[in-house]
């Protein structure tokens, strides 16, 4: 039973912020690599398609009134089940705050600590993200009501001021390189939903699971809208960015914006932001790993486990030699796990459960119709 609970908000900024946090990296430019000038058109059909898939999982979810997904392994093939289930979805939690906090410090090593190792950057993260979640899910809930507007303000900021620097020629063709590729090939940017997973676990958390659907629909087009300003910027301002290797595009639209004399190279400001959302992330996502744990193992007191989450994200965020290597893992194995574990894995457990429930709730139906025939 989860004792801290918050409220329809909360709950809103918590799902948007796992959702949102990798746009600060290299997503927008992931998804313009995809179908190139047809993204804009790309990104309201996956959009489309993502809220049909975020209604189809609380539909799933409302058959089993406020379970989670650890819940609903255990109802569908018991304690082992859902233990295998628990732990994939923390090594799930711990590998995107790995790989998101190993290229955002790459970044910051680039631009401001050239000479500093990458992994004392690291580290100053994980022990700040772990003093930070032992304070409970629902206080970084309530933190990321700051971070969150903040976020979406330094994208709708870095839109509008640079306007004037944008090419609206570079929208053509409208449809890139043809139908096909907009909407079969590019159905792989769906892939910027994957964010989504939170939501298998947020019926416990709520005040009011019953405000879950709006929930749902509100966080998953508020991140399709934002998704658009987004590879609106990069598609706008560098269509020869389309070939370069950015660790972070947005940040480096930044430099571009200028209000006068007194009000130029403003990239700190908007740094220090997504420093604050980089560390929110990590803390939603070890919040969560302790509450799985708790219910795989029956732990009643989980904070002992901040630090050792800690170490983990740590260590796999310092496997990788370099960016190099760290962005060869991501394209070729990272991707398809976190579309995997967030869809296919997940969906494939609710529908089968649902299977179950059905026909459990039939057979007494079917032996009360054979005993009155009797």
């Amino acid at each position: 039973m989860i004792k801290s609970k918050i409220n329809t908000v909360e709950a809103i900024m918590v799902v948007l912020i796992i959702s949102l946090t990798p746009s600060i990296l290299s997503l927008p430019k992931n998804l313009i690599d995809t179908t190139r000038s047809s993204i804009l058109i790309n990104i309201i059909y996956v959009t489309i398609i993502a809220v049909a898939i975020a209604i189809l999982i609380y539909k799933l979810l409302k058959n089993f009134s406020s379970s989670d997904i650890i819940d609903v392994s255990e109802y569908l093939g018991g304690k082992y089940f859902k233990s295998i289930i628990g732990t994939i979805f923390i090594i799930y939690f711990l590998v995107s705050s790995s790989w998101f906090l190993r290229n955002f410090c790459e970044c910051l090593k680039i631009v401001y600590y050239p000479m500093t190792s990458v992994v004392f950057i690291i580290f100053a993260f994980i022990i700040t993200t772990c003093l930070s979640s032992k304070l409970g899910f629902s206080t970084a809930a309530k933190v990321n009501i700051i971070v969150l507007p903040l976020l979406i303000f330094s994208v709708l900021f870095i839109f509008f001021a640079n306007i004037r620097n944008f090419s609206f020629e570079n929208i053509f063709p409208i449809l890139g390189e043809g139908v096909f590729n907009t909407f079969v090939t590019g159905l792989g940017n769906l892939g910027a939903f994957t964010g989504i997973v939170i939501l298998y676990f947020l019926p416990p958390f709520l005040k009011r699971p019953e405000d879950m659907k709006k929930i749902t629909i509100t966080t998953t087009i508020i991140a399709g809208i934002y998704l658009l300003f987004c590879v609106s910027i990069i598609l706008f301002m560098f269509r020869f960015l389309l070939n370069v290797d950015e660790v972070m595009p947005l940040y480096y639209t930044t430099r571009y914006i200028e209000f006068g004399d007194f009000f130029q190279r403003l990239e700190s400001f908007f740094l220090f932001i997504w420093i604050l959302v980089i560390a929110s992330f990590i803390t939603i996502n070890i919040r969560l790993s302790m509450e799985i744990m708790k219910k795989i193992t029956n732990i009643q007191n989980v904070n002992s486990l901040v630090y050792s989450f800690g170490l983990i994200i740590f260590a796999i965020s310092i496997f990788p030699k370099d960016y190099a290597v760290s962005k060869f893992l991501e394209s070729t194995i990272y991707s398809y796990w976190t579309f995997g574990v967030s869809f296919a894995l997940g969906i494939g457990i609710l529908i089968l459960a649902n299977f179950k429930k059905r026909r459990s709730n039939h057979l007494p139906k079917q032996k009360e119709v054979l005993e009155t025939n009797d």
